[in-house]
C-alpha cells in the first residue's frame, strides 16, 4: 500500500525530473525557433517563443554563404567513415591486447595510455608538417588518418573484450576456425555494447572537430560545419538566423545517431570497468 509521504515523495521526484527535461530541451527548442526568424527577432524582448516564418530564407542564404548542401555531405562522410574505420581499429588493437600474450605487449599498451595524456596541440605542428610533406592539405584523408588509432577507444575496447571467456575462442579454434572469423563471427557480436559507446564518442568527437579542420582545409568547398559555422560568426555582419540555422543542422544527425546506439551505450561504458 502506497503511503501518503511516498505518494508526496514519488510526485515531488517527477516534477524535479519535469523540470529537469524541460531545462535539457530548452536550448535546442530555441535553436529551432531562432532558425526561423529574422536575426533581428532573436534578440526581440519579450523573446518570441513560437516558430518564425523565415525558415525558407535563412536555409537559402546559409546556402549561399557556405554551400550548406557541400559541407554537409563532407562531415557527413567524414564522420562516418572515420567512426566506422576508427572503430573496426580500436576493436581489433583491444582484441590483440585482451587475448594475445606477446613481447612487448604490456609495454605498448602502456605507452597507448600514456598518449592520453598528451595535449592534442602539441601534435598540431608535426601532424602539420607531415600532411604538407605527403601533399595532403585541403583532403579528406588529412582529416581521418592522424586520429584513427583513438588511445581511449583502444582502453575501452580492451577492458569489454577481456569479459569474453577464453573458453569460446579456444573452442573456436579446436574447431577450425581462423583469428578473423572468430573475430568477425565471435568477439564483435559479444561486444557489440562497447562497439556502440566507441562509435558514438568517434562520431561526435569527429563530427564537432574544428581545430585541426580549421588548419588543414583551406577552401569552402572542403570546408566541415564546424568551420563552415565558424566563418559565420568572422563576418563583418552576422546574421544570427543562419547561424541558428547552421548550428541546429549541425546537432540533428547527433541526437540521431545516439537515439540509435543509446541502448548500448551504458553497458558498453560499464563494460570497461571489468577488473585485471
Amino acid at each position: 500500500m502506497i503511503t501518503s509521504n511516498n505518494l508526496l515523495a514519488k510526485i515531488g521526484i517527477y516534477i524535479f525530473l519535469i523540470i529537469g527535461v524541460l531545462l535539457s530541451i530548452a536550448p535546442f527548442y530555441w535553436m529551432f525557433v531562432g532558425s526561423t526568424l529574422q536575426s533581428g527577432e532573436i534578440f526581440h524582448l519579450p523573446p518570441k517563443l513560437l516558430p518564425g516564418t523565415n525558415l525558407a530564407e535563412n536555409f537559402q542564404s546559409l546556402s549561399e554563404s557556405i554551400g550548406i548542401t557541400k559541407v554537409f555531405f563532407n562531415s557527413m562522410f567524414i564522420a562516418l567513415t572515420y567512426t566506422v574505420v576508427s572503430t573496426l581499429i580500436s576493436a581489433m588493437a583491444g582484441y590483440a591486447f585482451a587475448k594475445f600474450r606477446f613481447k612487448g605487449g604490456n609495454g605498448l599498451f602502456f605507452i597507448i595510455l600514456c598518449s592520453l595524456m598528451i595535449p592534442s596541440q602539441v601534435t598540431l605542428i608535426p601532424l602539420f608538417e607531415m600532411m604538407v610533406s605527403f601533399n595532403w592539405l585541403n583532403t579528406y584523408q588529412a582529416i581521418i588518418l592522424p586520429g584513427l588509432a583513438a588511445p581511449f577507444a583502444i582502453f575501452l575496447m580492451k577492458q569489454n573484450m577481456k569479459a569474453v571467456p577464453d573458453s569460446i575462442i579456444e573452442a573456436s579454434r579446436v574447431e577450425g576456425a581462423g583469428e578473423f572469423r572468430i573475430f568477425f563471427s565471435i568477439i564483435l557480436p559479444m561486444t557489440r555494447p562497447a562497439l556502440a559507446a566507441v562509435a558514438i564518442f568517434q562520431f561526435m568527437g569527429q563530427w564537432n572537430s574544428l581545430l585541426w579542420p580549421l588548419i588543414t582545409l583551406n577552401s569552402k568547398e572542403m570546408f566541415t560545419l564546424p568551420v563552415a559555422l565558424s566563418s559565420l560568426i568572422g563576418m563583418a555582419r552576422i546574421d544570427y538566423g543562419q547561424v541558428m540555422l547552421g548550428t541546429t543542422l549541425a546537432t540533428i544527425p547527433i541526437i540521431i545517431f545516439f537515439l540509435l546506439l543509446q541502448k548500448h551505450f551504458i553497458s558498453g561504458i560499464l563494460g570497461g570497468s571489468v577488473k585485471e
